[in-house]
């Protein structure tokens, strides 16, 4: 069968070879159950490692301008990528 995983990485700008700030590891294969913030280090270093190691990039965030006055808001992390595998399973 196959299953799919989701990596979710949040880049601290909208380059894919810029650094991972945050993420989040969705893995439909069952084998693990990680979450998100289960480790203190990122699984990859950038975007561009994600897909040297074989994920697709499935979307990317549209770049948005901030409003004047909210350039320096972190009230959410704005350059967001989400990456996918097909594994083949034996369940």
């Amino acid at each position: 069968m196959l299953r799919q995983k989701v990596l979710v990485l949040y880049l601290a700008n909208s380059a894919l070879d810029s650094a991972v700030v945050g993420w989040s590891l969705f893995d439909g294969t069952g084998r693990t159950r990680r979450m998100a913030g289960d480790e203190d280090v990122p699984p990859y270093p950038t975007g561009l490692h994600a897909l040297y190691d074989g994920w697709r990039l499935i979307q990317a965030s549209p770049l948005l301008p901030h409003a004047r006055g909210e350039e320096f808001d972190l009230a959410y992390l704005k350059y967001e990528f989400l990456f996918e595998q097909i594994v083949e399973t034996r369940r």
